[in-house]
């Protein structure tokens, strides 16, 4: 079971496990999301942009993340919603790259609702280099502890 609202504390630090963003991911997110824009899936077109080579689709970073999020079980069985996202591509993911998030709670509040709670977390996902690529804010409701 992941922690209740009260089980929070502003200021706490969670780091996530890490993954490697793999040649797969990008083709499978190109499929599912029908973004087949040449600097992710075109290694000829990308070499020629300031990058040098293919870049990840910057949703995928944002998926990675959520999903590093429920790899901690911090929130497992006990989030109500996810309320709101705010989020920055702060540089590129490329293929190879290994990251991981640093999570801190930067805020809660009890709602008006009875048994229910808002977490914010401040989230930077970082790859191997300890260079942050993407960053921002998740809100969730989360459970209270039952009475």
């Amino acid at each position: 079971m992941g922690l209740y609202y009260e089980d929070f504390e502003v200021g706490q630090v969670y780091k996530t496990p890490s993954r490697t963003v793999t040649e797969a991911d990008i083709v499978i997110f190109a499929g599912l999301s029908g973004d087949y824009n040449p600097l992710h899936v075109d290694e000829t077109y990308a070499a020629a942009t300031p990058f040098g080579k293919r870049v990840a689709h910057g949703l995928i970073g944002l998926s990675i993340v959520t999903g590093l999020s429920a790899r901690t079980g911090l929130f497992d069985g006990t989030t109500l919603a996810m309320m709101e996202m705010n989020w920055k591509y702060v540089a590129p993911i490329f293929p190879g790259d290994t990251v991981h998030a640093d999570m801190s709670v930067s805020s809660k509040r009890k709602t008006s609702k009875p048994g229910r709670g808002i977490i914010v977390r401040d989230i930077k996902l970082v790859n191997q280099e300890g260079k942050v690529v993407q960053e921002g804010t998740f809100t969730v409701l989360v459970k209270c502890k039952p009475e």
